[in-house]
């Protein structure tokens, strides 16, 4: 019987967080680069565990309540790290088109770039083989991809061709430019 219940509340946090997500997409998620349906997001698996997560503390707090402080106190931990997940899972995003790309972080306003914006990129590889390209713009801030991020490599091929088309390059002449080893702009100086 508690397997049943431990299941029905499982579906409803999963069926809740769906709505949660497509109504905060229909709330505020309203610009062009949305509606374009391309998109640099955070991996599934930051969604999937921050659930799972808060699941899991809820149940901890549930049980501490009748066996002891310890699982009250783990319990609440564990929903804070889930809820953490799952907020970043929902507001991190990169969402673009073919003229400008949007940034969407927690706690920080949208912000609108156009690809001509980007003067180059560094690469850093991470321990476990990723890769992470960070892109250097204009306006001093930078944009940080990690190679596992869903949808990463098509906005890189997208920035790239946007990056040409309105600098007004030939990009047969960019001599940098090789995707097969994470190249897609001109390297940034140490300074």
């Amino acid at each position: 019987m508690q397997f049943v219940i431990v299941l029905l509340i499982a579906a409803a946090v999963f069926g809740v967080c769906y709505l949660v997500d497509k109504g905060f997409s229909r709330a505020f998620r309203g610009k062009a680069q949305h509606r374009s349906g391309m998109a640099v997001r955070a991996n599934k698996r930051f969604g999937v565990f921050g659930v799972v997560l808060t699941v899991l503390g809820v149940m901890a707090f549930c049980i501490g309540i009748g066996d002891g402080p310890v699982l009250i106190v783990g319990g609440l931990i564990v929903f804070a790290m889930g809820v953490f997940l799952a907020v970043y899972y929902l507001s991190f995003g990169i969402f673009y088109d073919g003229e400008s790309f949007l940034m969407s972080r927690f706690g920080k306003k949208d912000a609108v770039h156009r690809y001509e914006e980007i003067v180059g990129q560094k690469l850093y590889v991470v321990q476990g083989g990723s890769v992470v390209a960070e892109l250097y713009l204009k306006d001093g801030s930078t944009v940080s991809l990690q190679s596992t991020m869903d949808g990463v490599y098509p906005f890189l091929d997208t920035a790239f061709a946007g990056w040409c088309l309105q600098t007004g390059r030939d990009p047969e002449s960019c001599d940098f430019h090789d995707p097969s080893k994470s190249l897609w702009f001109p390297p940034v100086e140490e300074s």
